[in-house]
């Protein structure tokens, strides 16, 4: 590792597996949101918010837990939500039991969209990335993920 002026810079080694993995992230997530915009109308961002709801209890949320489940700013959240609500896929109502707060709840028409969009999804994802993996690569994947994950201090459920 070289070091100037007290920074570490990454070797020809690091630099290489660093834009690989940059390259490669943003190849799989133009693919994938290609492949969903095809499929079922919806982008990433809308699947990852379908995807919380429908896991949730009821298919609903508070707005602060899904900013915090996406790990998204609120603002952004919001404006998510009500282009989404536009389509029908989710609706937003105030909570009961506090007048600020309010849950985004996934619809009939976003619970049919995240049906129509997981298995292409799921066939995607299987054929791009653990399809080329081993058994043991998958999980030697996910314990270095879960360590870098750690280490920046981000949940690593």
């Amino acid at each position: 590792m070289a070091v100037t002026n007290d920074i570490p810079w990454l070797n020809d080694d690091e630099q290489h597996m660093w834009r690989q993995w940059m390259w490669l992230n943003a190849e799989l997530l133009a693919t994938l949101n290609r492949e969903m915009q095809a499929d079922a109308g919806l982008s990433n961002p809308d699947y990852q918010v379908l995807v919380v709801l429908s896991e949730s209890p009821e298919g609903r949320i508070r707005v602060s837990d899904l900013a915090a489940a996406l790990q998204w700013e609120r603002s952004r959240v919001s404006h998510h939500v009500a282009r989404m609500e536009k389509r029908d896929l989710v609706c937003r109502r105030g909570c009961p039991d506090d007048g600020r707060g309010a849950y985004v709840r996934i619809t009939e028409t976003g619970q049919a969209a995240i049906e129509r969009a997981a298995p292409g999804h799921v066939r995607t994802v299987r054929k791009l990335v653990f399809d080329a993996l081993t058994a043991d690569e998958v999980t030697q994947l996910g314990e270095i993920f879960h360590r870098l994950r750690s280490r920046a201090g981000f949940s690593t459920e």
